[in-house]
């Protein structure tokens, strides 16, 4: 799978030792490490186009940039749920979401399925582990507890060696977290807090015998929108060049039922033509800041000399779309709010200075397996995603030919289920409540601004057959593996495309997003 909407012109062996090799992509050199180190950097709802490396003129990202430089980029990453909760649940513990049971409105992730979570994996393999910032979930006995992760008491703290992450969304100004009070005076704005606590971190462990695994997850670039002020000036006076798919344009052809739901009722007008410029000079900022903040990690790596052992994994928890296809907001399944930058760096993997980029289909329940996996431990059967070690050694490779996108919350026309498949993303709506369900078909490779559906057109009526088979085949899935509790089993129905809405009205109440 190609995009075209850029501007850019190790087997793993048993034990403790991972051999790396650079076939067939920038280089010869093979680099032997000992069971590695692992940070894991997460941002929150960050497009994929937002770093200068992935062909943006107009940010500023110098440090990810150096980092990207030196490592694997992955051009067709997506969170196979586009929000936070759901999406770091994913993350965690490599399953679908229909598998975690987690997400707003459903219902937190139970202990029994954190414990075969990548952190929790890694503790019971010797690993020394370490959270900071947001960690977007709640962990608890049952399932059928709400899903609200505000209090420390349903956070997994005491899982941790070493903890300074907080509940619900957190706050921008340190001082107001109350495990990072400590870095409050010097670093006032929380983003390079984290940077300063995961220094910390490093210099603790560096001196250990135990390998490290430390996730870094941070509150920018998500609102609401207060970026540090020491960095008012690099985006001072900016005008932003809005997306080909921006605005009224670019949401005449979609469906009426994903204009339902709040990333076209309530978000979209933050992008209005006359507030746009702002917006996104805000919105870099943050991300400026996590910028920063990565700088000061990967500098102390190189003091400490951890860096030859160190792996580092860079992404976000779901895109943003600031204003294409008229949308505010992420969560719904277009590229803009599921697609997201992925960095893998590997010490002497990359050493060309200019970034090694794979087209090969990856997503959020890949980064628990890939983990474990660099870590040389075995990836357990419950995990729906695999490995992308084999990519990260030869970019022309791939793992997959297709991945699913869950939308189950929020108000209920919105809701969908859709799927790559190749070069293709398929899209279903369910709802038919004065409106008819719906389908959508896009060549990516084509049309990488999903301006274009194909569901009608008749060339493409093998790959839409297709594409529908596997899509089925996803639904049998949900229906054999879904959790049996949090209203996940009624969407085995309601996202079935051959039963038609009258036989799934009496499943649907309608869902309003409070």
């Amino acid at each position: 799978m190609k995009k075209s909407n850029y501007k850019l012109s190790g087997i793993l062996l048993s034990g403790v030792v991972i051999a790396s090799s650079c076939a067939n992509s920038g280089g010869d050199k093979n680099v032997d490490l000992k069971q590695p180190n692992i940070i894991f950097l997460l941002t929150d709802d960050q497009a994929y186009n937002t770093l200068g490396v992935m062909g943006n003129d107009e940010v500023t990202t110098p440090n990810i940039d150096k980092l990207a430089n030196q490592s694997v980029i992955f051009d067709n990453y997506y969170n196979t749920t586009a929000i936070s909760m759901a999406s770091r649940a994913n993350i965690m513990t490599g399953m679908y979401e229909f598998k975690s049971g987690c997400n707003f409105q459903h219902g937190p992730l139970t202990s029994e399925k954190f414990q075969l979570s990548y952190p929790i994996l890694l503790r019971e393999a010797g690993y020394r582990i370490g959270f900071a910032g947001k960690f977007g979930f709640a962990v608890t006995e049952s399932s059928e507890s709400n899903s609200s992760y505000h209090t420390y008491d349903r956070l997994p703290v005491d899982e941790f060696d070493w903890w300074k992450g907080w509940p619900g969304q957190g706050y921008y100004q340190t001082e107001k977290n109350k495990y990072m009070v400590e870095y409050a005076e010097e670093y006032p704005h929380v983003s390079t807090a984290l940077g300063a606590a995961a220094k910390d971190f490093l210099r603790e462990s560096a001196s250990s015998e135990q390998p490290f695994c430390l996730s870094v997850s941070f509150k920018a670039p998500h609102s609401p929108v207060s970026p540090n002020k020491d960095f008012n000036h690099i985006y001072e006076g900016a005008e932003f060049t809005k997306p080909v798919n921006y605005g009224e344009k670019g949401a005449a052809h979609l469906p009426e039922q994903s204009k339902q739901g709040r990333q076209y009722t309530k978000l979209r007008d933050r992008y209005f033509p006359e507030k746009y410029d702002e917006a996104m000079a805000k919105y870099h900022q943050l991300i400026y800041g996590v910028d920063v903040a990565v700088g000061m990690i990967m500098d102390e790596l190189k003091v400490l000399g951890l860096d030859e052992n160190t792996i580092v994994i860079f992404t976000s928890d779901n895109g943003y779309f600031t204003g294409a296809h008229d949308f505010g907001g992420k969560v719904l399944p277009y590229e803009e709010g599921a697609r997201a930058p992925l960095i893998i760096y590997t010490p002497g993997r990359n050493e060309t200075g200019k970034a090694l980029r794979t087209n090969a289909l990856a997503g959020n329940i890949d980064i628990a397996p890939t983990i474990l996996e660099y870590s040389g431990l075995s990836i357990p059967e419950n995990m729906d995603g695999v490995s992308l070690i084999p990519v990260v050694e030869d970019p022309t490779t791939s793992v997959k030919d297709n991945q699913l996108f869950v939308q189950a919350w929020g108000e209920t026309p919105a809701q969908s289920l859709s799927l790559i498949h190749k070069d293709y993303k398929y899209l279903y709506w369910f709802y038919g409540e004065g409106m008819e369900p719906a389908e959508e078909l896009y060549n990516l490779d084509e049309d990488p601004y999903e301006m274009n559906n194909l569901f009608a057109d008749p060339s493409e009526k093998s790959m839409l057959d297709e594409i529908r088979s596997v899509y089925d085949s996803y639904i049998e899935k949900w229906v054999a593996e879904c959790v049996p509790g949090n209203n996940y089993p009624v969407y085995g129905e309601i996202f079935d495309r051959n039963i038609s809405w009258d036989n799934k009205k009496q499943f649907v109440k309608y869902r309003g997003d409070k």
